[in-house]
C-alpha cells in the first residue's frame, strides 16, 4: 500500500508538468476545470488499480460513474503521462507506474460499458505506453507479455484501418513469440498461439486460404500445451477457436472441415457450460447452429433440427434484456434455420423464419 502510495505521488507531479506538452489531441479544447477533471480522474482510476492490485469490483464501479470520461481526451493524458512521466522517475518506481498503467489497461480492454472503441483506445495508448518501459534487453518478459496484450487490443481495434490494426496485432504477437517460445514459456507460448490465430483468422491482407491454414496451425499448436486434463477453460476457448477457423476453412474438403468443427464445438460444450459460463455456452451453441446449418454429412433434416435446438438454447440466455446484439445475431441465425428447415409445415417454417428475421431488425 505504502510502495503505490508512493509512486502515486510522484506520478501525480509529473503528470501536472505532462498537461503542457503538445501531442495529437488538442487540450486547449477544454478549459482548465475540465482538464483538472479528467487529471483527477486518471489518479482515482491508477490509485484504485494498485491499491487493489487490478480488482475490477473495486474498479468497474468507478469507471462506471465515470463513463463519459472514456474518450480520446482521457487517452491523451495517458500518453503525456508516459512521455514525460516514465522518462524520469527511478528505475524502481517507473515499473511500479508502469505496472500500474497496464493492469489499468487490461481492466478498460475488458470493461463492459462506455464507448468500446474509446475503451480500446485508452488499452491501446496504457499498453504503448509501457512498452517504452520494458525494452526487450533488459525485461524481455514484460517486453513479450505487453507486446502479447497489445496484440490483442489491435485484433479488437474498432478505430483506425481495419487491415492495418491486423498487421500490427500480427506484428506484435510474432515479436512477442521470440521471447515466448514453447521450451522457455509454455503456457505465454500456447496463450500467444493463440493470439496470433485470432489475428490470422480476422486478416484482411494476404491470401484468405493461407490465412486460415495459419491459423489453424497456431491454434493446433496452442492445444499441445492448452491441454484438457492440465488448462481446461484455455482448452475450451482454443478448441472454440480451431471449430471457427475450420467452419471458414477454404482448402481441404468442405464435408471435413465442418465436421471438424461440430466436433471442436461440441468438446468445448463439455467445459464451457451453461451454469458455469453461460454467456460462452450460449456463443459457441449459437456457432454450433451455424455449423450443422452448413453441415453436408447426415441427414440435412436432422441437422436443421439440431441448428434450430441449438438455437433455441442460445436464446435463453442471449436474451434482448440482457444481450441485444447477440440476440439479435441469434435470431438471424433462427431464421436461417427455419428458412431452411426441411421437416414440419413450410408455411409455418416460413413464417417463423420472418418472425426471427422481424425481431432481429429491431435491434
Amino acid at each position: 500500500m505504502r510502495q503505490a502510495a508512493n509512486w502515486l505521488q510522484s506520478l501525480a507531479m509529473q503528470l501536472g508538468e505532462a498537461l503542457n506538452l503538445d501531442n495529437k489531441v488538442d487540450l486547449q479544447s477544454l478549459n482548465e476545470e475540465e482538464i483538472q477533471i479528467y487529471y483527477q480522474f486518471l489518479m482515482q482510476v491508477l490509485q484504485a488499480t494498485a491499491e487493489s492490485n487490478g480488482n475490477s469490483q473495486v474498479v468497474y464501479p468507478l469507471l462506471a460513474r465515470n463513463t463519459d470520461k472514456l474518450d480520446g481526451m482521457l487517452a491523451e493524458i495517458l500518453r503525456r503521462l508516459g512521455a514525460k512521466t516514465l522518462r524520469k522517475v527511478e528505475t524502481d518506481e517507473e515499473k511500479n507506474v508502469a505496472g500500474g498503467i497496464f493492469t489499468f489497461s487490461n481492466l478498460i480492454a475488458q470493461f463492459p460499458l462506455g464507448d468500446k472503441a474509446s475503451n480500446m483506445e485508452i488499452a491501446i495508448t496504457g499498453y504503448e505506453v509501457v512498452q517504452k518501459v520494458f525494452p526487450r534487453e533488459a525485461l524481455p518478459q514484460n517486453w513479450a507479455t505487453t507486446l502479447n496484450k497489445l496484440a490483442v487490443a489491435y485484433t479488437n481495434r474498432i478505430k483506425g484501418d481495419r487491415a492495418d490494426n491486423i498487421e500490427i496485432a500480427i506484428a506484435a504477437s510474432t515479436a512477442a513469440l521470440t521471447v515466448r517460445t514453447r521450451e522457455a514459456l509454455p503456457q505465454d507460448w500456447a496463450e500467444t498461439q493463440n493470439n496470433f490465430g485470432l489475428a490470422y483468422i480476422e486478416r484482411i491482407r494476404g491470401d484468405r486460404a493461407d490465412n486460415i491454414e495459419i491459423a489453424i496451425a497456431a491454434f493446433t499448436a496452442a492445444l499441445t500445451v492448452y491441454t484438457r486434463e492440465a488448462l481446461p477453460q484455455d482448452w475450451a476457448m482454443t478448441q472454440n477457436n480451431l471449430a471457427n477457423a475450420y467452419s471458414e476453412r477454404i482448402r481441404g474438403d468442405r464435408a471435413d472441415n465442418i465436421d471438424q468443427a461440430i466436433a471442436a464445438y461440441t468438446a468445448a460444450l463439455t467445459i464451457k457450460t451453461r451454469e458455469a459460463l453461460p454467456q460462452d455456452w450460449a456463443a459457441m451453441q449459437n456457432n454450433l447452429a451455424n455449423a450443422y446449418r452448413k453441415r453436408i454429412r447426415g441427414d440435412k433434416a436432422d441437422n436443421i433440427e439440431k441448428a434450430i435446438a441449438a438455437s433455441t438454447a442460445a436464446l435463453t440466455v442471449r436474451t434482448r434484456e440482457a444481450l441485444p446484439q447477440d440476440w439479435a445475431a441469434t435470431q438471424n441465425n433462427f431464421g436461417l434455420a427455419y428458412s431452411e428447415r426441411i421437416r414440419g409445415d413450410r408455411a409455418d417454417n416460413i413464417d417463423q423464419a420472418i418472425a426471427a428475421y422481424t425481431a432481429a431488425l429491431t435491434v
